[in-house]
C-alpha cells in the first residue's frame, strides 16, 4: 500500500494546476480500489462542489453542489470523520442529483480531506452492490486522502497562479478582475513587501527549480548542449578511471547513461520545452520529473530504481547549467526573495537596495532568516508551506509579515490596499524616529534600557543611529560560522574591541560561542539526531576548554582601557556548568592582571532559556551579576516546538500562558537577590509583549535595530501602573490565541494599532 500511495502523492504532487490534481486522484483511486465511481468534492465557502469524478457524468462536475447540513457529503465534511453506507439511498441525509447519474450506485464510503485542522472537501468512492466496503478499503481511503490534503492545497495554489495568468490577458481585454485569494504563511518580519518573486534555490536541488521565460531560445538550447556534453565527458571520464576497479558489466551502467543523454527521451524533450518557452533549468526538471513518475510506475522493483538513475543524470546536467547561470541574476527593484528554505547566504546575494522582503517555504519567525530580515527592517514570512515556489518567479507578489498573507499576481484592488499601506508604513517610521534620541520612559516617569542585539560589525552604524543604548546581545558566533577555521585569539579580540570602542562608554554584552542546534561550524561538524536536546552552548565549550579560555581571554584583554564589557554564558541548565564557567572566567581574569593587564573583571550573567534555568533562577542569580532570558530558546523548550518546523511552527507563541508565567517567575526570583533582568530573545522586539515585559519589572530590552523605535513608542505612550493592568487581565487569559487578541484591541483601543498590523 505504501507504494501504491508514493506513486499516487508524487504523481499529484507533478500535475500542472488542480484540475489536473483531482484528475489524476478519481482515476487512480477508482484503478486501485476497483470501485465503480470515485469522486472529489471541494469545499467552497459554506458549500460542498463536485470538482472531479470518474464514474459520473462528467457534465455534473462544478453543478453538483450541497450546502453545508445538506446531503452525504456534507454530512462527512460535517463530521470530519469517514462514512460507510451499504445503501446510500437509505440514509435521511441522501440527496439524489440527477444530472450526477447516480441513481445505479448505492454502496457509499466517504472521508474528509484534511489540511492543518480545516476541511477542504471530500473524497468519496460508490458502488453499485449493496454493501459496505470493507475495513482495509476505509483505512486505505482515509490514508489517501490524509496523504493528498497538502498536495491539493498545492496544486490549488497552482492553479489559482495558472489562471491569473490567464486572468492577466484578459485584464487587458477589459475582462472582469480576478479577486486574488491569498496563500497563508506565519509572520517573519514586520512589514509590508511588495515586488517580483525571484525564486532562490540549492546548488543541484532539482525539483527546486522555477520556470523561468526565455528570450532567446538558441542561446539558451546552446547552453543546455554544453551543459550535456560536459556530462558526457565527465561519465567517459569517470568510466575510463574506473576500467581497472569494476568488472565489465557494471562499467555497462555508464554505457546506459551515455545513451539515456543523446536520447530524444532526455535530450531531445527538454529542447522541445526550451523551444516553448522555458528556461534550460526549468525545462530539465520537467522532463526528469516525467521520467521519474514513469519509473515509479512501473510494476519491476529493477525498473523503478532505474528513477534514481535519471535523476543522477538531472543533477548532473543542472550543476553545469548553474554554473554560468548563478552569476546572472538580474535583481530587480523591490525584489522579493522566494525559496524553499531561504540562507543567510542567498540574501547576501540581493544588493541591500533592492532587497524589499523574504518568503520561504520552511522556517518560522524565529528561524535565521527572520531575525536577519528584521534587523534590515524588511518583510518576512515564514513556513509557507503551500506556495509552488516553481511556478512564481517573475510574478508580482504581495507579503504581508504582519499577518503571513501572501498574493501571487494580486489584483489591482489588492495593489491599491498594500501601496496605501506601505505609505502608511513609511509616514509611521518617519514618526518614529523623531523619538531616537529621547528616553524609554513611560507617561509616569519609569526608565527601561532598550538595546539591540548584534553580530556583525555592519551592524554597529545602523544600531548607534537608532538611539539604542548598548548592545544587549552580541552573537559572538558568527566571526566563528564565516570561517573555514576557529578564529584566533587576535581576531578576535580586535573584532570585540571594536564593538566596545564604538559604544563605549554604553555597555556591550558579547554572549560566549553559541554553536549547535542550527547553528553548526563547517570546520567543527556536529551529527545528532536531536541536535536542540544535544551537544550546545556551554555543553561544547566546557567540554572543550581550549575555545572557552581563548574567547573569554580575547573579550577581557579587549575591553582594557574600555570598562564596558559584560559576558554572557548561554544554555546553561545546571550550577555545576556555571560553577565550572565561572572559574574559567576568574582563571582567565587572574592570568591577565599577572600579565599586567589593566583590565577589570566584567559583569557575568546567565541566559534563561532552558526550563531548568526557570527554576533554578533564584539558585543562578545569587551567583551572577545579572540574568538574560532568551525567550525563542525559553519557548521552544517549554511548549516542546520545533520553532524552525513550519508543520508546528503555528503552536509556537511566546505570549503562551506558560512562558508569561516562566517570565514571572524568573523576575521574582531575581528580585530577592536584587539582580537585573534583561530579555533578549525576539519576544522584546514585539511591542505588545514589550508592554507585559515592563509591567513585569524587566530592566532592559534587547531586540534588532528595525524594533527598537516602535518598542519605544509603546513604552512612552503607557504609564507602568496601566501596564500592569494589562498584565493582570493576560494573566486571566487561558491560550496565546486570546492574550494576542486581547493585547491587538487593546493597542487599537489605545491608538496604536500600527505597530501590530500592516499601515498606521
Amino acid at each position: 500500500m505504501l507504494d501504491i500511495l508514493r506513486r499516487i502523492v508524487q504523481e499529484v504532487n507533478l500535475a500542472n494546476d488542480l484540475e489536473q490534481a483531482l484528475d489524476v486522484i478519481v482515476r487512480r483511486v477508482k484503478s486501485v480500489m476497483n470501485v465503480d465511481v470515485a469522486s472529489v468534492f471541494l469545499k467552497n465557502d459554506d458549500e460542498y462542489v463536485l470538482m472531479a469524478t470518474d464514474g459520473l457524468n462528467q457534465d455534473a462536475i462544478g453543478k453538483v453542489r450541497m450546502k453545508e447540513g445538506v446531503g452525504l457529503v456534507s454530512l462527512v465534511g460535517q463530521r470530519a470523520e469517514a462514512l460507510n453506507l451499504a445503501d446510500a439511498s437509505e440514509n435521511p441525509r441522501f440527496m439524489r442529483f440527477p444530472e450526477a447519474s447516480e441513481e445505479k450506485f448505492h454502496g457509499f464510503l466517504g472521508v474528509p480531506i484534511i489540511h492543518h485542522r480545516n476541511v477542504l472537501g471530500v473524497l468519496v468512492v460508490q458502488s453499485s452492490a449493496i454493501q459496505k466496503f470493507s475495513q482495509d478499503d476505509e483505512t486505505f481511503l482515509i490514508t489517501v486522502a490524509a496523504q493528498l490534503a497538502g498536495a491539493i492545497v498545492h496544486a490549488e495554489a497552482s492553479g489559482g497562479i495558472s489562471g491569473l495568468k490567464q486572468e492577466t490577458k484578459a485584464k487587458k481585454r477589459g475582462e472582469k478582475e480576478h479577486q486574488s485569494r491569498p496563500i497563508h504563511g506565519l509572520p517573519g518580519a514586520p512589514g509590508v513587501a511588495m515586488g517580483t518573486a525571484i525564486v532562490m534555490y540549492p546548488p543541484a536541488d532539482i525539483n527546486a527549480i522555477p520556470d523561468r521565460q526565455v528570450e532567446d531560445i538558441e542561446k539558451e538550447i546552446q547552453r543546455f548542449d554544453q551543459a550535456v556534453e560536459s556530462v558526457v565527458e565527465d561519465i567517459k571520464a569517470l568510466s575510463a578511471r574506473l576500467k581497472d576497479v569494476l568488472p565489465e558489466e557494471d562499467r555497462a551502467l555508464f554505457d546506459v547513461y551515455l545513451l539515456m543523454l543523446n536520447s530524444q527521451a532526455i535530450s531531445g524533450i527538454t529542447r522541445d520545452r526550451i523551444r516553448e518557452g522555458n528556461w534550460a533549468a526549468g525545462a530539465l526538471r520537467q522532463t526528469i520529473q516525467e521520467h521519474e513518475k514513469v519509473f515509479h510506475e512501473m510494476e519491476d522493483s529493477y525498473l523503478r530504481e532505474r528513477a534514481d538513475d535519471v535523476r543522477d543524470l538531472g543533477r548532473r546536467i543542472l550543476k553545469y547549467l548553474q554554473q554560468e547561470n548563478r552569476d546572472k541574476i538580474d535583481f530587480p527593484d523591490n525584489t522579493v526573495l522566494v525559496g524553499e528554505d531561504i540562507s543567510a547566504s542567498m540574501l547576501a546575494e540581493v544588493p541591500a537596495e533592492k532587497l524589499a522582503g523574504v518568503i520561504s517555504v520552511r522556517g518560522s519567525r524565529t528561524s535565521h532568516v527572520a531575525i536577519l530580515a528584521r534587523a534590515m527592517g524588511i518583510a518576512a514570512v515564514m513556513g509557507a508551506t503551500d506556495l509552488p515556489v516553481n511556478r512564481i518567479d517573475g510574478l508580482q507578489v504581495v507579503a504581508d509579515g504582519y499577518s503571513g498573507r501572501i498574493f501571487v499576481a494580486p489584483s489591482e484592488k489588492i495593489i491599491d490596499e498594500f501601496r496605501r499601506l506601505i505609505d502608511e508604513e513609511a509616514a509611521l517610521s518617519d514618526e518614529l524616529m523623531e523619538l531616537r534620541d529621547l528616553p524609554a520612559q513611560t507617561e509616569d516617569g519609569i526608565e527601561i534600557s532598550l538595546l539591540v542585539n548584534s553580530g556583525l560589525l555592519s551592524d554597529i552604524t545602523p544600531s548607534l543611529q537608532s538611539g539604542a543604548e548598548g548592545i544587549g546581545l552580541y552573537r559572538t558566533e558568527f566571526p566563528f560560522m564565516e570561517r573555514t577555521r576557529f578564529p584566533s585569539e587576535e581576531e578576535q579580540r580586535g573584532i570585540y574591541r571594536q564593538v566596545m570602542e564604538s559604544f563605549h562608554p554604553r555597555p556591550v554584552t558579547l554572549r560566549t560561542l553559541d554553536v549547535g542546534g542550527d547553528k553548526a561550524l563547517p570546520y567543527f561538524p556536529i551529527e545528532e539526531d536531536n541536535p536542540f536536546l544535544g551537544w550546545r552552548g556551554i555543553r561544547i565549550t566546557l567540554d572543550h576548554p581550549e575555545i572557552f579560555l581563548v574567547q573569554v581571554r580575547a573579550m577581557i584583554s579587549a575591553s582594557e582601557g574600555l570598562d564596558n564589557l559584560k559576558i554572557l554564558l548561554p544554555m546553561i541548565s545546571d550550577i555545576t556548568e556555571l560553577n565550572d564557567a565561572l572559574g574559567l572566567i576568574h582563571q582567565v581574569y587572574g592570568e591577565l592582571l599577572e600579565e599586567g593587564k589593566q583590565v577589570v573583571m566584567p559583569e557575568v550573567g546567565v541566559m534563561i532559556e532552558v526550563p531548568s534555568a526557570v527554576y533554578q533562577a533564584g539558585n543562578l542569580s545569587r551567583r551572577v551579576d545579572f540574568l538574560s532570558i532568551g525567550t525563542n530558546d525559553l519557548t521552544q523548550y517549554l511548549l516542546a516546538v520545533d520553532r524552525n518546523n513550519a508543520r508546528v511552527a503555528s503552536l509556537y507563541d511566546s505570549l503562551h500562558p506558560a512562558v508569561i508565567r516562566a517570565i514571572l517567575q524568573v523576575v521574582e526570583s531575581a528580585r530577592v537577590h536584587n539582580k537585573p533582568v534583561s530579555v533578549c530573545g525576539e519576544m522584546a522586539g514585539d511591542p505588545v509583549a514589550a508592554l507585559l515585559l515592563l509591567a513585569m519589572g524587566i530592566d532592559s530590552l534587547s531586540m534588532s535595530v528595525s524594533s527598537l523605535p516602535r518598542v519605544k513608542w509603546v513604552i512612552r505612550n503607557v504609564t507602568r501602573e496601566r501596564a500592569r493592568q494589562i498584565l493582570s487581565e493576560v494573566l486571566l487569559i487561558e491560550d496565546a490565541a486570546g492574550i494576542r487578541q486581547y493585547l491587538a484591541n487593546t493597542f487599537e483601543k489605545a491608538g496604536m494599532g500600527g505597530l501590530v498590523r500592516a499601515g498606521n
